[in-house]
């Protein structure tokens, strides 16, 4: 597989039997998985924690923190570096589902218009739920393709509010 830590250049990374592989040199690694959700590493007789911050499965990232320091890991596959090989992106062939309401609610502010590019985390609407405000976020990168919800309208669990593509 294939790590790249804080945008800095990929390497590989492999497990051959007992021992870890960094860019096809044996690196002395001990790597332990603890059941609270710490990984316990020694490299160069030198002992670390980490703790896992984030785990993303479905963009395959990691935030991990050391010694008080954030790292994010990007994780490539061999399936992903193969359809990369391949000129295959994935992510451009995922069709974008549209936002449903999360819950019954109010409409109180649609934050996008059609035909606007979103990215992941940029907030779609303001829905009131139990004298509560939510901001619904996209997921990820998409186009604003239409807006079913009315500011100002209540609107039932499951509603499509805005469609994209």
């Amino acid at each position: 597989m294939q790590l790249t830590v804080n945008g800095s250049a990929p390497f590989e990374i492999h497990k051959q039997g007992e021992e870890w592989m960094i860019n096809n040199a044996a690196a002395p690694a001990d790597v332990q998985w603890m059941s609270n959700g710490q990984i316990s590493v020694l490299l160069d007789n030198k002992s670390y924690v980490a703790q896992i911050e984030k785990l993303d499965k479905e963009n395959k990232e990691i935030i991990l923190k050391i010694e008080g320091q954030r790292y994010t890991l990007s994780i490539k596959e061999d399936i992903d570096l193969l359809l990369d090989k391949m000129g295959i992106n994935l992510s451009a062939l995922q069709k974008a589902a549209p936002l449903k309401a999360p819950m019954p609610g109010m409409i109180l502010k649609v934050l996008v218009t059609p035909g606007q590019v979103v990215n992941k985390g940029d907030g779609l609407l303001i829905l009131e739920a139990m004298k509560m405000e939510n901001v619904l976020k996209a997921t990820g990168t998409a186009t604003i393709k239409s807006i079913k919800a009315e500011e100002k309208t209540a609107v039932e669990k499951g509603a499509i509010l805005i469609e994209m593509e």
